[in-house]
């Protein structure tokens, strides 16, 4: 009976240890084994392009239909995460929760007129939109899964 106990207390402590419960869009991905975003710039600079799991926290969500999300990095920009095939989106109401993502990263540049439409779909102004006048070279994130926090 002291070991049924024990092995059901060590069950329950892992369960709320590891536990977090997500919610799934796109195709299904597991959340062990991802990279922090923080550390992704890192290795987009010895790769142009790569494959990843990556964990963050979401900054923004396209409020048009959910079709994008804007992920923090370590430097204090945002990497973009689109959606594989425009096959699934992600909630509207997500900024400040945790995801985790699985798909194609790679270092691209975005041109004006994608970028000012980024911006409408983000909410920005006319004004806002009519200052984005140069193209960007960033770091863009196409997910093939994505997983939410629920916390």
């Amino acid at each position: 009976m002291k070991k049924l106990i024990s092995i059901l207390v060590i069950l329950i402590t892992v369960n709320i240890s590891f536990g977090q419960k997500f919610d799934s869009f796109g195709e299904k991905i597991e959340a062990n084994g991802a990279l922090p975003a923080t550390e992704l710039s890192k290795k987009a600079k010895e790769m142009p392009a790569f494959e990843s799991k990556v964990s963050g926290v979401v900054e923004s969500v396209c409020q048009v239909k959910g079709c994008w999300m804007k992920v923090k990095l370590d430097n204090g920009e945002t990497m973009r995460v689109t959606f594989k095939d425009y096959g699934f989106f992600v909630p509207k109401d997500i900024a400040g929760k945790t995801v985790v993502f699985e798909g194609n990263a790679k270092t691209k540049t975005t041109s004006v007129d994608e970028l000012r439409h980024y911006a409408e779909d983000g909410g920005k102004s006319k004004e806002e939109v009519a200052r984005i006048t140069e193209p960007k070279t960033e770091l863009t994130f196409v997910a093939n899964g994505v997983l939410v926090s629920k916390n």
